[in-house]
């Protein structure tokens, strides 16, 4: 009898940044190596070092089931991982090895173990387990982290020529990762068959997403309970600030969709909303095919949606070996979450059964356990169950091109559960198009916009104002909501200028912008959580009633904005508050000689502040004005000093809301 092939194994890896959306590319990717069969696919985001650990803890485990049986060692995983990654003895003592005949084999083992992670055993390419290993990338300016993140992901693949590397990064910049790295990036999208294996005839790209593995980690994304996808590829504009000619340089018309979302629903179950990263999906000429579609997979205007039993499905799947890794973690989420929300009794059965079957932790679930666990615990599961319906949108997440808009288009647009809908606004040179948009899409019924704004590129301060204030207006105008992102400009490339490149953190400064320009937008959104919404009166209280007062606002001390009201409250008690430093600008604005008034402001727009920058000042009534850019966070929340004493003064006055309102 001919041996079983042995499986190989993936590992697909994202760096551990904060991001909105799950690795569309790796998910991909997972269900093609699925789709071949023969391969062990595992997701990972989070602290490398922490999966080298419990991947180790969990070969333990193996070896003492071997060694002695009489213990389910998997209830003692989350101790081994401990002794493993501390080496301290006390944890070692509570897996209470000395009560067990063969204790001086097992602990033999568990240093050996030990030993094979501290002394960086697991590095040795003899040691090494995975026979291919993918690290998607982000953003240019993620550029450490992902760097750090593909090093050690060398460490982690059998051989070299098996760590892949892809993504928008490695994409935009495939010259400058292979010089950090020595990997030569992927390009583009797996949009042809065969490019991971010659005679397969998958085209990755168009792939199902895997979903299983985004509950393999710890890690939850803001944009989940969506489908996602794309219909169109590429884009027929070349925008520079864009990285999308590079990612997709050739435009497609149409993606099918519908047989993607079919595969998804039956295997994942029902999701809310649907999330197009589509780049121009106007620029199709299969555009009404791909608004049928939309609409066959049940996203037509006012479509409802339904929540499955998600604890159901994650135990089919558990049951049938989907994922198990992923699907443990979830059933086990799912569990502890039913539980918290018991009260009185039914909250001590569910408990009994919890502690029962182990599975209180993550760390010490097993799946016979849960799949047990759970057929005691359905019955009360059921009860409490509502499935309910909510509204479901549709997005075109990466903005709709207001140039291309028609009346045909909009009509349907408007027959589907548009929410919101994008329409870019990067560029005061588009307002005419950008108002007609607007203007045609609301008296085609929708109500709902947003954009993302791009700003610190060829703009000037004053046009992003210009633009938020457009918005703001036709909010009222039309009786509609749109919500503004201002979205600072990264460059995604070296500049001509300069030996830094600024591609790859986030210190890049726009030719009309400085760092105190960028400092003050950045905090008047501080308090209107990012975005820009409707409402007149409060946009003029936030960023000024008209360009001077929103000028004004740019060259204002950082905390003035940020505790804005507390400062104009101050003005009343002590000469530190807004007014004072307003009056003494506009002194030094009148007085200073033109070349104090350079020196000044460049000290205040480079936006360091130490505790000797007065000192580059003779001139008092210029020492005076940089005094208010001292940054009073610090005193603000520290007890004991006295802008905190005034800060408690005023959180306690019964006015103050009347104040903020006013």
């Amino acid at each position: 009898m001919a041996k079983p092939k042995k499986r190989k194994k993936v590992l697909l890896l994202e760096p551990n940044y904060s991001n909105k959306y799950p690795p569309i590319g790796l998910m991909k990717i997972s269900t093609y190596h699925k789709n071949l069969g023969n391969w062990d696919v595992v997701f990972y985001k989070g602290d490398l070092k922490q999966f080298v650990i419990e991947q180790i803890a969990d070969k333990c485990i193996s070896c003492f089931d071997e060694l002695d049986n009489s213990i389910d060692w998997h209830l003692r995983r989350d101790i081994i991982i401990e002794y493993i990654r501390t080496r301290k003895k006390e944890y070692e003592e509570k897996l209470c090895l000395e009560d067990l005949d063969s204790h001086i084999i097992l602990k033999g083992k568990l240093h050996e173990f030990k030993d094979f992670y501290w002394k960086g055993e697991w590095k040795l390419k003899q040691n090494r387990e995975w026979d291919r290993v993918f690290v998607t990338t982000l953003f240019t300016f993620y550029w450490d982290i992902t760097i750090e993140t593909i090093e050690f992901a060398k460490l982690l693949v059998k051989k070299p020529k098996d760590l892949m590397v892809g993504g928008v990064l490695a994409s935009i910049q495939p010259d400058e990762l292979f010089q950090a790295t020595g990997i030569k990036p992927f390009v583009g999208v797996l949009g042809t068959p065969g490019i991971l294996d010659k005679d397969d005839t998958q085209i990755i790209d168009e792939l199902p997403l895997d979903y299983s593995i985004l509950d393999e980690i710890e890690y939850k994304y803001p944009m989940t309970n969506a489908y996602y996808g794309y219909t169109t590829r590429g884009c027929i504009r070349r925008c520079p600030f864009c990285a999308v000619p590079i990612l997709e340089p050739h435009y497609k018309s149409y993606i099918p969709l519908k047989n993607r979302i079919s595969l998804i629903r039956e295997r994942y179950g029902e999701q809310k909303d649907m999330l197009l990263m589509d780049n121009n999906i106007l620029a199709s000429s299969d555009f009404e095919r791909i608004i049928e579609e939309i609409k066959e997979c049940g996203f037509q205007k006012g479509a409802k949606y339904t929540q499955p039993d998600l604890l159901a499905i994650s135990i089919n799947n558990l049951r049938d070996g989907i994922n198990d890794r992923a699907y443990i973690r979830k059933c086990h989420e799912l569990i502890m979450e039913f539980y918290k929300s018991l009260k009185d009794d039914e909250s001590y059965e569910v408990y009994k059964v919890i502690s029962k079957y182990y599975i209180g932790k993550l760390q010490t679930c097993k799946k016979d356990n849960i799949l047990a666990a759970y057929e005691e615990l359905k019955g009360i599961y059921a009860k409490h169950f509502k499935s309910g319906q909510k509204l479901r949108f549709v997005d075109f997440n990466q903005g709709v091109d207001a140039r291309l808009f028609d009346e045909n288009k909009v009509k349907l647009l408007s027959s589907i559960a548009i929410r919101p809908l994008r329409i870019a606004f990067d560029d005061l040179k588009t307002l005419k198009a950008y108002d007609k948009a607007i203007r045609m899409s609301a008296n085609a019924g929708i109500r709902d916009f947003s954009n993302y704004l791009l700003y610190n590129f060829k703009d000037t301060p004053l046009e992003l104002y210009q633009r938020l204030r457009i918005n703001v207006e036709l909010c009222e105008e039309l009786n509609v909501s749109i919500y503004s992102f201002p979205m600072k400009y990264h460059p995604i490339r070296r500049t001509d200028d300069g030996d830094v490149d600024l591609s790859h953190n986030r210190d890049y400064i726009g030719e009309h912008w400085n760092r105190k320009y960028i400092r003050a937008v950045q905090a008047i959104l501080n308090s209107t959580k990012g975005k820009v919404g409707r409402g007149k009166s409060f946009f003029l209280e936030a960023f000024g009633r008209n360009e001077e007062e929103y000028m004004e606002l740019l060259e204002m001390p950082e905390t003035f904005i940020l505790y804005r009201f507390f400062f104009k409250w101050l003005d009343e008690i002590k000469p530190i508050g807004t007014s004072h430093w307003r009056a003494c600008w506009n002194e030094c604005m009148t007085t200073l000689s033109e070349e104090e008034k350079v020196r000044l402001l460049s000290v205040i727009h480079k936006n360091v502040f130490t505790d000797d920058t007065c000192d580059q000042f003779d001139n008092p009534l210029a020492k005076q004005l940089l005094g208010f850019y001292t940054n009073f966070r610090k005193d603000i929340i520290t007890p004991g000093t006295e802008l905190y004493e005034y800060k408690q003064m005023y959180d306690q006055n019964p006015t103050i809301k009347l104040r903020k309102n006013h």
